[in-house]
C-alpha cells in the first residue's frame, strides 16, 4: 500500500509542536532535517511510529527523521504546505542548529572555532618566546646582544607578528569565505604602509615612521574630513581581525548570490577585498582604536589605588581577548619615568598567572588527552608571561577557568597594590618578571595567590560535560584497524573495528541493508572496541551508548551502530569513551562493547559503518579497499 505523504506529513507535524516549533527545515535523499525549538513538544515515541518514519536520530541540534529516497521530498512538500515553514537547505538547517544556543555561548564558540586549529602555531611560538625573553634577562648572560638572541627570537614572535594573518585565514574558514581572500584582508592590517601597532602610542615611533615633529599619525582623507583612515596597524589584534573577515564573508556570500556567473570569478574578489578593507579601515578599525585610548585611560586612573588595581587584574585578560594588552606598556614606561618604579608590572603578573592557574588545573583534571595536550603546555606559557594560548586554546572555550582566573588576578593585583612593590624595567610578567622585580618575596606571595585561587577555583567549579570511563583493555593492547572501508572525493574511512567485512546489504537488518540511512559496510568485530576511522569530530552519542555520529571537516558524516537492534539493551554492555563535541584521532579508542553480551541478548553483533550523507557525493566507494 502506498504511502500516505499528507498523512506522514501531518502526523509528523503534529508530534513535534507544529510549525511554529520548528526553526529550520530540510531535507536530503533520505532524511528529513529539523531545527526544533523547544524539544520538550517532541513527542519521540510517537514520532517513531509514525507510518514512513523508518527512523529517528538526533545530531548537531538537528531532528532526523528518516523516510528514505523517492518519498523524503514529497513527504516534505506535504510537510511544508501544512505547517507554512519556508524550505532550507542543509547548510540553513546546520546554521540554524547552531543559530539555537545562547549568544554567549555561540561568541565563545567562534573564538573557539578560530583559534583551536592554530593553537600548535601560537603555543610553540608561546613558549619559545618566554624562554628566550627569560635568558635575555639574566644579568651578565649577554644573551639580549647576541646573534642568536635575535635569531630565536625573530622565530619565536612569527606567529604573534603575523597572528592578524593566522586568525583572518581561520575565521575565512569558520564563517565560509574564501581563505585566500581572508589572508589578504589579515596582510592588509599589518601593512607596512602602517605603523606597527604595537608602536601607536610612542610618539618618536611616529615621528620616525611618517617623518612628522608632532607625533600625530597621519590620516588619509578620502573624502574631506568626513572619511579619513588612520595609517595604522592591528598587530596583535585578535577581535577586530574576526568582525573584519566576518564582514568579508558576508559580502562575498552575497555577491557570489547576485553577480552573473559569466563574470563572478574576478568581480566577486575585487569588490569582496574593496569594500571589507574600507569597512574595516574606517569603521572597524577605528571603533578598536578609540575603545583603546579610553581603556588605556581608564587603567591609568584605577591603578591609583588599591580598589582599582583589583579591578584591572580582573578584566586584564579582556583586553589579551581583545588584543589591547600591548598599549600597557605607555602606563609603564611612564611610570619609569616619573618614579623609577614599575607597580604595574605586578598587576599584570598576577592577571597572567593566575590564567596559567586555571590553565594548569584543566590540564591536570581533564581526562580528554587532546585537551590535555594543550592546556598543559599552554599554561607554562601563561606562567612565562604569553597567555594567549592558555586563554583562547583553553580557558575561555571552557569558561569557568577564565572566570576563575579573572578572580586570582583580581585579589593577587589587590594584594600587590597594597604592598607597594614593582619592577625596575617593563614588557616582561610571570617567571621572568624575577628579573626586573623590586622584591622577590613579595612577588612571590603575589603569584602563588594568583595562581593558587585560579587553581583551586578552576579544580572545585569546573569539570568536563562527561566524564569518560577508562577503557576495558588497556590502550597498548588495541590493534588499529588499516584497510579502507569507504571512500569517496570527500575523503577516506578506515575500519572502525578489527573482523570481517560484509557488504552493506548483507547485514541484518531491513534497513541499514537497504541504504536508507547511507551507503557503507558491515564488520562482524573480533574484539569488543571502536576506533574513529579518521580525523574529525563526534556529532552524536546515543543515549544508549550503542551508536556514534562523526563528522570530517570535510563534510563526511559517519554513524557507527553497534549490533543490530541494540538500543533495546538501554546501554548495557556499551561504554563510549568520547562525548558530543570532542574532537578525535585517526585511531583513537571511541567506544568499548561487550560482544558476549550481545550476543547473550539475541541480537547480531555486526558493526554497522555508515557514510549518512552518501547522497552527497558520486564517487562513493564501499568495501574493502
Amino acid at each position: 500500500m502506498a504511502l500516505d505523504y499528507r498523512k506522514c506529513a501531518q502526523e509528523i507535524s503534529d508530534n513535534i509542536g507544529g510549525g511554529a516549533n520548528v526553526v529550520s527545515a530540510a531535507h536530503c535523499a533520505t532524511r528529513l532535517r529539523l531545527v526544533i525549538a523547544d524539544n520538550g513538544k517532541v513527542n519521540k515515541a510517537a514520532l517513531e511510529e509514525v507510518d514512513g518514519v523508518k527512523g529517528m536520530f538526533e545530531s548537531n541540534g538537528q531532528l532526523q527523521l528518516i523516510i528514505g529516497t523517492g518519498t523524503v521530498n514529497k513527504v516534505f512538500d506535504e510537510f511544508i504546505a501544512i505547517t507554512g515553514v519556508a524550505a532550507g537547505t542543509k547548510d540553513d538547517v546546520k546554521a540554524a542548529a547552531a543559530a539555537k544556543a545562547p549568544v554567549w555561548r555561540q561568541a565563545l564558540k567562534t573564538v573557539g572555532d578560530v583559534f583551536v586549529p592554530i593553537l600548535p602555531a601560537i603555543v610553540a611560538s608561546g613558549l619559545m618566546m618566554g624562554l628566550v625573553e627569560a635568558l635575555a634577562k639574566i644579568p651578565g648572560l649577554g644573551f639580549g646582544n647576541s646573534d642568536w638572541f635575535a635569531f630565536l627570537d625573530t622565530v619565536a614572535n612569527t606567529a604573534f607578528a603575523y597572528l592578524p594573518v593566522i586568525v583572518a585565514v581561520s575565521a575565512a574558514r569558520v564563517f565560509g569565505g574564501n581563505l585566500f581572500l581572508g589572508a589578504v584582508i589579515g596582510l592588509l592590517m599589518i601593512h607596512s604602509a602602517f605603523l606597527n601597532g604595537w608602536n601607536v602610542a610612542n610618539t618618536d615611533a611616529i615621528n620616525s615612521f611618517f617623518g612628522v615633529t608632532d607625533g600625530v599619525i597621519p590620516r588619509w582623507h578620502l573624502i574631506g574630513n568626513i572619511v579619513t583612515i588612520q595609517r595604522s596597524g592591528y598587530q596583535g589584534h585578535v577581535i577586530p581581525v574576526i568582525i573584519a573577515v566576518w564582514l568579508m564573508s558576508i559580502i562575498e556570500k552575497w555577491l557570489h548570490k547576485h553577480v552573473p556567473e559569466m563574470i563572478d570569478l574576478f568581480v566577486t574578489p575585487l569588490c569582496t577585498v574593496l569594500a571589507t578593507a574600507f569597512l574595516t579601515l574606517w569603521i572597524v578599525g577605528p571603533i578598536f582604536s578609540t575603545l583603546e585610548t579610553y581603556v588605556l585611560a581608564g587603567a591609568k586612573i584605577l591603578v591609583r589605588n588599591p580598589i582599582g588595581s583589583g579591578i584591572m587584574g580582573a578584566i586584564y585578560p579582556w583586553t589579551v581577548v581583545m588584543g589591547l594588552h600591548h598599549m600597557y606598556n605607555v602606563i609603564e614606561a611612564g611610570m619609569l619615568a616619573e618614579t623609577g618604579l614599575n607597580t604595574w608590572m605586578p598587576i599584570a603578573s598576577a592577571a597572567n598567572f593566575a590564567q596559567f592557574g586555571a590553565c594548569l588545573a584543566v590540564g591536570l583534571k581533564v581526562k580528554n588527552q587532546k585537551t590535555k595536550s594543550v592546556a598543559i603546555p599552554s599554561s607554562m606559557s601563561a606562567a612565562l608571561g604569553i597567555t594567549e594560548p592558555a586563554i583562547f586554546g583553553v580557558n575561555m572555550r571552557f569558561f569557568k577557568p577564565f572566570i576563575c582566573g579573572m578572580i586570582g588576578g583580581a585579589v593577587g593585583a589587590l594584594l600587590a597594590a597594597f604592598m607597594g612593590f614593582g619592577a625596575t624595567a617593563y614588557g616582561v610578567t610571570g617567571i621572568p618578571g624575577y628579573l626586573t622585580v623590586s622584591n622577590p618575596v613579595m612577588y612571590t606571595i603575589v603569584l602563588a595567590i594568583a595562581g593558587g585561587i585560579a587553581f583551586a577555583g578552576t579544580w572545585m567549579f569546573w569539570k568536563e560535560e562527561e566524564k569518560k570511563k577508562a577503557p576495558a583493555a588497556p590502550v597498548e593492547q588495541i590493534k588499529v584497524p588499516e584497510q579502507t572501508v569507504i571512500s569517496c572525493s570527500a575523503g577516506v574511512v578506515k575500519a572502525p573495528s578489527n573482523g570481517e567485512v560484509i557488504a552493506r546489504d548483507d547485514i541484518e537488518d531491513e534497513t541499514f541493508a537497504s541504504g536508507v540511512l547511507g551507503d557503507g559496510v558491515g564488520i562482524r568485530p573480533s574484539a569488543g572496541y571502536v576506533v574513529a576511522p579518521f580525523d574529525g569530530e563526534i556529532t552524536s552519542v546515543a543515549d544508549s551508548k550503542h551508536a556514534i555520529g562523526l563528522s570530517t571537516p570535510s563534510g563526511m558524516e559517519l554513524l557507527i551502530h553497534v549490533g543490530v537492534d541494540t538500543v533495546a539493551m538501554n546501554g548495557d554492555g556499551f561504554d563510549p569513551q568520547v562525548a558530543e563535541g570532542d574532537q578525535v584521532k585517526a585511531g583513537q579508542l571511541i567506544l568499548n562493547f561487550d560482544i558476549d553480551k550481545i550476543k547473550a541478548a539475541g541480537h547480531p553483533d555486526t558493526v554497522v559503518v555508515l557514510l549518512t550523507n552518501a547522497d552527497d557525493y558520486d564517487d562513493v566507494k564501499c568495501g574493502v579497499q
